[in-house]
């Protein structure tokens, strides 16, 4: 099992300027969403951001022990966009 906090610590490790959030889905610590925010996002597809997230989980990922990861990630500006959106909508 995955503690949340680890997840956290390898992706902010790999992307330093990274705000992170984890949520653990089921309770069994293999299924998670994560929001990730980084600099790092800007000019690249949505498939590149996932890859740059995606990489210092490998061996979890390989060996099944992360399961199933949903992904958000948003540049800063992006971010603050839908920040504003959430807080106009009813």
């Amino acid at each position: 099992m995955i503690d949340p906090e680890e997840l956290k610590r390898r992706v902010v490790h790999a992307l330093a300027d990274a705000d992170v959030e984890v949520q653990d889905l089921t309770g069994t610590r293999d299924h998670f969403e994560m929001r990730v925010v980084s600099s790092r996002f800007a000019g690249q597809s949505m498939v590149d951001q996932h890859q740059l997230v995606y990489a210092p989980l490998q061996d979890w990922l390989k060996t099944g022990e992360l399961h199933a990861l949903s992904l958000r990630t948003f540049t800063p500006e992006q971010w603050k966009k839908a920040q504003e959106r959430q807080t106009r909508t009813p």
